[in-house]
């Protein structure tokens, strides 16, 4: 476990429930800036999705995006 919560695919992404969200970070080494600018947040290293109700749940997105992830 990296940083204090269940993290996959040596590190290359993660899931951690807060008080009010849920975040589905991930690494952005090696993506190019349009593949990043699909995520939220400004980190260096680790890009977000911040899921807040069910609603925000885009379950194509996530997939697509662990998809990229596993690619890199």
């Amino acid at each position: 476990m990296k940083w204090g919560v269940p993290s996959y695919a040596g590190g290359a992404y993660y899931f951690v429930a807060l008080a009010t969200h849920v975040n589905l970070g991930f690494s952005i080494k090696g993506l190019s800036r349009e593949k990043i600018a699909l995520f939220q947040g400004s980190g260096k290293t680790m890009r977000v999705i911040e899921i807040k109700s069910e609603k925000d749940i885009d379950e194509k997105q996530i997939v697509r995006l662990l998809k990229l992830i596993n690619a890199s």
